[in-house]
């Protein structure tokens, strides 16, 4: 028996050999394929030529297939539909989508980003998994090369080069206090009782005691009584309400958080962008661009308190 190789043959053949296994007849196999009669005829030739076999028989009524190519057809199907996916991927559809997203964020990008893009996602995407990773875990171009994580929200000044990215949102900072605080009447603190306060920071590194809102304050000439430093943002609210501390926080660490009183800062306090960034070798999948577009869309803006 004569061997096929593979590497001549014509995938051509293979669309050809479907649809005379379809149709059980030249003309029209000729007419789905667009190809004439005779173009057709020839096509037969070398498909029997590659299969060492007849394949087909001609009868009154058309061809018959031979058991040869009738055991051909069910892994043909099987093998021209694993193609075409390839050449086609299929339409992402989240109300029945199963993978697995991993998103790396910081602990306050998990209160201001994740937690409204997960309530999102379990109504459009119930059966999606989300894992949600450190941000300072690895580093980033490393992770997302290797698909350790799909999405990292992160800073721009902390996203390596080189990425794709997109701007979420800028953020601002309030100043966060309980709700039946002294302070907490107005809508304003005066510069006078800012200072005069007891402070809660969140300092992720370098002076504990330190941070930007120092630097504008010391702009002006003053400074702030700061008496706790925490290393995370999400024990903050807890402190806060137990506490006459106030802090100088980003907004969508305490919108909407109970018992706390949002009031604007006395001084302007520079605030930071935040983005969304990912690898180039998901940044064509319709899965994953699906995911992003709906964590882009969960990313309102909150409101002040009254």
């Amino acid at each position: 028996m004569k061997k096929t190789d593979l590497r001549t043959l014509d995938l051509n053949l293979l669309k050809a050999l479907a649809a005379l296994l379809d149709e059980r007849n030249v003309t029209r196999a000729a007419a789905r394929l667009g190809v004439t009669q005779p173009a057709m005829s020839g096509i037969l030739t070398r498909l029997r030529e590659n299969f060492d076999d007849p394949l087909f028989s001609r009868t009154q009524r058309g061809i018959v297939p031979t058991p040869r190519a009738l055991e051909l057809q069910q892994p043909l199907q099987r093998i021209l539909g694993e193609i075409d996916g390839l050449l086609h991927p299929a339409v992402f559809d989240p109300a029945t989508a199963t993978l697995d997203y991993t998103v790396a964020a910081t602990d306050y990008a998990l209160r201001a980003i994740a937690v409204p893009f997960l309530t999102a996602l379990k109504q459009h995407a119930p059966q999606v998994r989300v894992a949600l990773a450190s941000v300072e875990d690895g580093p980033l171009q490393e992770r997302l090369e290797r698909g350790e994580i799909d999405l990292a929200l992160s800073t721009p000044e902390a996203t390596p080069p080189g990425l794709h990215a997109r701007k979420l949102f800028e953020e601002h900072y309030v100043c966060a206090l309980r709700a039946g605080h002294p302070a907490a009447r107005g809508r304003r603190l005066s510069l006078r009782q800012f200072c005069a306060l007891e402070h809660a920071l969140v300092s992720y590194a370098g002076d504990p005691f330190h941070g930007v809102t120092d630097e504008a304050l010391a702009r002006l000439g003053l400074q702030r009584r700061v008496s706790l430093s925490v290393k995370r943002f999400l024990v903050l609210p807890d402190i806060l309400r137990a506490t006459d501390m106030v802090a100088v926080v980003p907004q969508r660490l305490v919108a909407g958080v109970e018992g706390l009183k949002l009031l604007a800062p006395p001084l302007p306090i520079p605030g930071f962008t935040k983005i969304a960034a990912w690898h180039e070798r998901s940044h064509r999948d319709p899965a994953q661009r699906w995911l992003r577009q709906l964590l882009f869309a969960s990313c309102g803006r909150p409101a002040l308190d009254a």
